[in-house]
Protein backbone atom coordinates (compact mmCIF):
# COMPACT_ATOMS: atom_id res chain seq x y z
CA UNK A 1 0.00 0.00 0.00
CA UNK A 2 1.63 3.73 -0.80
CA UNK A 3 1.87 6.46 1.82
CA UNK A 4 -0.79 8.25 2.19
CA UNK A 5 -0.77 12.23 1.08
CA UNK A 6 -1.45 15.14 2.96
CA UNK A 7 -3.88 17.38 1.12
CA UNK A 8 -1.83 20.11 0.29
CA UNK A 9 -5.00 22.98 0.32
CA UNK A 10 -5.64 22.02 3.92
CA UNK A 11 -2.21 21.62 5.24
CA UNK A 12 -1.86 25.60 4.13
CA UNK A 13 -5.10 26.94 5.71
CA UNK A 14 -4.61 24.54 9.68
CA UNK A 15 -1.74 24.76 11.93
CA UNK A 16 -1.45 22.01 14.40
CA UNK A 17 0.02 22.38 18.49
CA UNK A 18 2.02 20.24 19.99
CA UNK A 19 -1.48 18.99 21.89
CA UNK A 20 -3.01 17.88 18.57
CA UNK A 21 -5.45 21.59 18.24
CA UNK A 22 -6.13 22.64 15.25
CA UNK A 23 -5.71 26.40 14.45
CA UNK A 24 -7.02 28.45 11.73
CA UNK A 25 -6.92 32.62 10.31
CA UNK A 26 -10.48 34.00 10.39
CA UNK A 27 -12.11 34.70 6.99
CA UNK A 28 -12.20 38.41 5.72
CA UNK A 29 -8.88 39.71 6.37
CA UNK A 30 -7.84 39.01 2.25
CA UNK A 31 -9.15 41.86 0.40
CA UNK A 32 -11.90 44.76 0.48
CA UNK A 33 -10.29 46.42 3.25
CA UNK A 34 -11.22 49.70 2.66
CA UNK A 35 -14.48 49.27 3.02
CA UNK A 36 -15.16 47.13 6.37
CA UNK A 37 -14.68 48.80 9.45
CA UNK A 38 -11.33 49.01 11.48
CA UNK A 39 -13.25 47.74 14.48
CA UNK A 40 -14.33 44.61 12.09
CA UNK A 41 -10.63 43.96 10.73
CA UNK A 42 -8.97 44.21 14.52
CA UNK A 43 -11.84 41.35 15.40
CA UNK A 44 -10.73 39.36 12.78
CA UNK A 45 -7.01 39.46 13.58
CA UNK A 46 -5.43 36.61 15.00
CA UNK A 47 -6.17 32.69 14.81
CA UNK A 48 -8.90 30.54 16.41
CA UNK A 49 -9.26 26.96 16.92
CA UNK A 50 -10.74 24.65 14.72
CA UNK A 51 -14.64 23.80 15.68
CA UNK A 52 -14.39 20.04 16.47
CA UNK A 53 -17.01 19.60 13.40
CA UNK A 54 -14.76 20.31 11.13
CA UNK A 55 -11.70 19.21 13.34
CA UNK A 56 -12.12 15.53 12.50
CA UNK A 57 -12.68 16.05 8.24
CA UNK A 58 -9.26 18.34 8.23
CA UNK A 59 -7.41 15.95 10.77
CA UNK A 60 -8.53 13.05 8.14
CA UNK A 61 -7.31 15.26 5.54
CA UNK A 62 -3.72 15.80 7.00
CA UNK A 63 -3.15 12.40 8.37
CA UNK A 64 -3.88 12.67 11.71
Amino acid sequence: MPKMKTHSGAKKRVRVTGSGKLLRERTGRRHKLEEKSSRRTRRLAGTIEVSPTHAKKFKKLLGI
